[in-house]
């Protein structure tokens, strides 16, 4: 006996892509094969029309989604036009960061993601260790160390501070390892600026900030002296203890919420 099956019940509806999309597409490829560099602009409207064979409504249509997608920018006017950026990576953190605030992620289950991936890099760092980034690390540490007299307020703190998280994890020289923590970073900024303006001003914050630049710069030396393990270990710990000190023990509990703004003084 023939077996029949109903073909609507076992294949989803399939939607045709809309002219526009397809149109985003064909440029969203050529992108990020860097056929079109950042920078670059694209031909007029009305050329790219005729090219594409659709009207006006329609190419602005693929122009917006690609400038939801952070890479285009369109400006309007007679000097106006299309033109290539460079992907931004807030934009990644924003759609990875409401799954998971969706799915009700925890500030601890971030900062345990970053426990995966920062200390491996830093053994990455140590165990490749290049001459270059070895002066760059070098000189970053200097320019905190130079802040610390000046009392820096606590956002321009933190985002030295995670400029030289970036640093480690860029340096190791893994794109994806780096894309990855980045994200992470983005996700867990407005905790992090929230926990640094609730602390600042208390009277260990200096000594905070000091132990800090000590040991990022004995990170530098285990790195120089090509020590992966001694590397990866002491990032881990500077991580924890960096987490305690923020958010305390009570903080792993809370969930992560994006749209929460710091308090200004």
């Amino acid at each position: 006996m023939a077996l029949r099956f109903d073909t609507e019940a076992v294949l989803p509806a399939v939607r045709a892509p809309k002219t526009a999309e397809l149109i985003a597409a064909r440029l969203r490829g050529q992108i990020v094969r860097g056929e079109l560099r950042p920078g670059s602009r694209l031909p007029p409207e009305a050329e790219l029309q005729e090219q594409f064979g659709v009207s006006r409504p329609t190419l602005r249509e693929a122009f917006r989604i690609l400038e939801a997608e952070s890479l285009l920018t369109v400006r309007r006017g007679a000097r106006g036009g299309a033109q290539v950026v460079t992907p931004d990576l807030s934009v990644a953190a924003r759609h990875v960061g409401s799954l998971l605030q969706v799915s009700g992620t925890t500030i601890g289950e971030v900062y345990e993601a970053r426990l995966a991936i920062e200390p491996t890099a830093a053994r990455m760092l140590a165990l490749r260790r290049r001459r270059e980034a070895l002066a760059e690390l070098r000189a970053y540490v200097e320019m905190l160390r130079s802040l610390l007299p000046t009392d820096p307020p606590p956002d321009d703190w933190a985002r030295a501070v995670s400029g030289f998280h970036d640093l480690v994890v860029e340096l190791a020289g893994n794109k994806a390892l780096a894309v990855a923590a980045g994200v992470l970073r983005e996700i867990a900024a407005t905790h992090i600026a929230i926990a640094l303006a609730r602390s600042y001003g208390r009277s260990d914050t200096p000594a905070s900030m000091a132990r800090a630049v000590r040991s990022f710069g004995k990170l530098v030396d285990l790195v120089a002296a090509r020590d992966g393990d001694g590397a990866e270990k002491h990032w881990r710990t500077h991580l924890q203890v960096a987490y305690k000190t923020l958010f305390g023990a009570e903080a792993a509990a809370g969930v992560l919420d994006l749209y929460e703004k710091p308090a200004r003084a």
